[in-house]
């Protein structure tokens, strides 16, 4: 039985034999790969549901999302404070 449903069962035991013999550099690679394409397209779709907002909008709404709108709201005013600093 294999543990994807689209998936041949051949080409799902070459695909484990690779991800076994890749180097533990390669796996860190994929999935950072991996994150950062979650990330960007979790972006993209805050984006789409939120027009009206800038990227750094954007960005901390996926912040809210993903780890809370605690921390959020301090990354905020963070960047706000580095924004009055800038120009000062």
């Amino acid at each position: 039985m294999t543990q994807s449903i689209d998936t041949h069962p051949k080409a799902e035991k070459v695909l484990i034999s690779l991800i076994r013999k890749a180097s533990p550099a390669r796996k860190l690679s994929q999935v950072r790969s991996l994150s950062r394409v979650m990330i960007q397209l979790s972006k993209r779709a805050i984006a789409r549901a939120n027009k009206n907002v800038d990227e750094q909008e954007v960005d901390l709404i996926f912040v809210a999302h993903h780890y809370g709108s605690s921390l959020a709201e301090r990354l905020r005013q963070y960047l706000e404070e580095k924004a009055r600093n800038e120009k000062s």
